[in-house]
């Protein structure tokens, strides 16, 4: 039995830059500049969109957020599910936590379920003014009450389908595609 996968890409390069830069111009909007703003990069393409996303802040406002990572392992509801032993990653964030205005920064919003953890491991940490959440992509199917405050592209799709965000630091290259797989 094989399998067969399609792929489409859904955004290249230039796509992915001039979503990023949207999401920073609106996040400076939204929040009136960079004061109290920590972005939070949700393991693992998160924290590169996160440092991406500070990055062109800085160009924009010559000011150098603070960027954490956050690793949700431990915060999941679903871990007794999975059967495996977790492997769980360092995180960091930080300091002043609390009183901070934090935008959790995702490659992919789908269930919610992730968000949910991200929510619970931040207020670990200390009690932010507020938590926004940014992601790239928003693929719909929501199991829980989660919206993002920021979306670089929403693209609906069907449960069966995958969303892959590929970049550069991690994958070789910066791409979003639209996997779908059929048995053969």
């Amino acid at each position: 039995m094989s399998a067969a996968y399609e792929e489409k890409q859904i955004l290249d390069e230039d796509g992915i830059r001039r979503a990023l830069t949207r999401i920073a111009h609106e996040i400076l909007e939204r929040n009136q500049g960079t004061d109290g703003l920590i972005l939070v990069g949700l393991r693992r393409r998160g924290v590169q969109l996160a440092e991406h996303l500070a990055g062109l802040i800085a160009q924009f406002e010559g000011v150098q957020v603070p960027v954490g990572e956050l690793d949700v392992t431990m915060f999941r509801d679903d871990l007794d599910l999975r059967g495996t032993r977790p492997i769980v990653h360092r995180s960091s964030m930080p300091a002043g936590v609390t009183d901070a205005r934090i935008v959790l920064v995702d490659d992919v919003l789908y269930t919610g379920r992730t968000v949910r953890a991200a929510l619970e491991a931040i207020l670990s940490y200390g009690r932010p003014r507020q938590i926004q959440l940014a992601v790239l992509v928003d693929r719909g199917h929501r199991e829980l009450p989660i919206r993002a405050d920021y979306v670089g592209k929403n693209i609906p799709t069907a449960h069966h389908e995958q969303v892959e965000v590929r970049l550069r630091e991690v994958d070789g290259q910066d791409e979003v595609v639209l996997v779908r797989g059929a048995a053969g």
